[in-house]
């Protein structure tokens, strides 16, 4: 069943048409570039976006007490790919205690989308940011507002201050939710895989900006080691939400949802089954292969060390003696005597002369 604010948008589509080209309000029709019926598969977020976030969190900060900030989102759809690359901020006041009070200046959206129009008539309204870290009570509201302007609007929590390794993008999509018991559908979010992608031109800016900050060890295996490292300690907080979660069914402290235990029955059916004895040889096997190299590694890396220090107390040595050596005398003697002859010379060629001039 599609969302009511598409219904909405298509009634008033040739007004708004009509009243946009007079240049007095905004284009909501040409802001839906993103069908209902369209899935969303995968979500691309620019590096442009996340610094535009933080420096929006930044400024934010400095002159409120806001825990968390509110902008929208600009791209486009294509393959079924959302592709995030730009971004701007909106006015954004919500209420500590009272959460379902909240102001939003969608005027301010309004204006500033049409000005980024003129810009780059390519990137459409796809959505809307917040800081979170985490999903509020108000946000079903307030992604109902931004579906006024785009029917199947996107939410990506950017945490400005990650706590954890990891993407600090979370990409969610509101869905309706049928529930079992026969009570009314309710509206929630629905997790979409979101990634951090760049053009080559991004791509350069940030290598620039990174230049100063990025680890000494740079290199294909410390890179590789890295993502490692980041992808077990991201299955490890997998696996404790997942505990927690069920630890919380098992107390009655949450509702059972199927489609969630399906998901988790998943993962355990791919898990290979360790007793068999094929398999368990198999991966000895794979590990002492992989443990040879790590030593042969290891040893090949202190036979480099040995010589490298045989060769430094080498060179020191040589180095010592050649200060120490007494000074060379054979040569000052040798150059005297040379100096002495050469004088006794030009004496002789000298009184020849006057000799024969005699005669």
């Amino acid at each position: 069943m599609p969302p009511p604010a598409t219904t909405t948008s298509a009634k008033t589509t040739g007004d708004e048409q009509n009243s946009n080209e007079n240049g007095s309000s905004l284009d909501k029709n040409l802001s839906l570039t993103i069908s209902p019926l369209n899935k969303i598969e995968k979500v691309v977020v620019h590096p442009l976006v996340l610094l535009s976030v933080v420096d929006h969190f930044n400024r934010m900060g400095k002159v409120g007490n806001s825990q968390r900030v509110v902008g929208i989102l600009l791209g486009s759809l294509k393959n079924k790919i959302l592709d995030i690359s730009n971004s701007f901020a909106l006015p954004f006041d919500e209420e500590e205690k009272e959460k379902e009070v909240w102001f939003l200046d969608h005027e301010y959206l309004e204006n500033m989308y049409t000005m980024f129009r003129k810009v780059n008539a390519r990137e459409r309204i796809v959505g809307w940011y917040h800081t979170g870290p985490k999903l509020h009570r108000n946000d079903i509201s307030i992604n109902e507002l931004i579906r006024e302007y785009q029917p199947d609007s996107v939410l990506v929590i950017i945490d400005a201050k990650p706590k954890d390794l990891g993407l600090p993008t979370e990409a969610y999509i509101a869905v309706e939710e049928i529930h079992d018991d026969g009570s009314p559908a309710s509206k929630t979010f629905e997790h979409l895989p979101s990634e951090i992608g760049a053009e080559e031109a991004e791509e350069v800016g940030v290598e620039h900006l990174l230049r100063d900050i990025r680890n000494a060890t740079v290199g294909t295996l410390s890179q590789r080691i890295t993502n490692q490292l980041m992808g077990l300690k991201g299955l490890t907080k997998s696996l404790y939400d997942i505990r927690a979660y069920l630890d919380k069914l098992l107390a009655n402290k949450l509702p059972l949802n199927h489609q969630i235990l399906s998901h988790i029955q998943d993962i355990f059916n791919l898990l290979p089954d360790v007793t068999q004895q094929d398999l368990i040889k198999s991966i000895y096997v794979k590990t002492n292969d992989e443990m040879l190299l790590v030593y042969l590694s290891s040893l090949i890396r202190s036979i480099i060390a040995l010589h490298n220090l045989i060769m430094n107390k080498i060179q020191n040595s040589d180095a010592e003696k050649a200060d120490n050596a007494p000074p060379n005398t054979t040569t000052t003697t040798t150059t005297t005597t040379a100096t002495a002859g050469d004088k006794k010379t030009e004496k002789g060629s000298g009184d020849k002369p006057t000799t024969n001039g005699n005669l």
